[in-house]
């Protein structure tokens, strides 16, 4: 089976990646981009039954700084 994990800085947390994109895309004349947030989606090959809480575990350990990032979860 196939996961998908989306992981993204919470609200409030500055993002200097999201901020130089956006500022590349101005200075490339895309105008009106008014914010940018960056994130990462990891992908996931499992055994087949594993559950949700599985790959949840996977995240709050090692997969996503629960301080300052929110993950999502896409079973495939």
């Amino acid at each position: 089976m196939k996961a998908r994990v989306y992981v993204m800085l919470k609200n409030g947390v500055l993002d200097p990646q999201g901020e130089a994109v956006r500022h590349a895309l101005g200075t490339l004349g895309f105008d009106g981009v008014q914010g940018v947030r960056q994130g990462k989606v990891i992908e996931l090959d499992l055994a087949d039954g594993t559950s949700e809480e599985t790959i949840a575990q996977m995240c709050e350990k090692l997969l996503a700084n629960t301080v300052i990032e929110s993950y999502r979860i896409e079973v495939q």
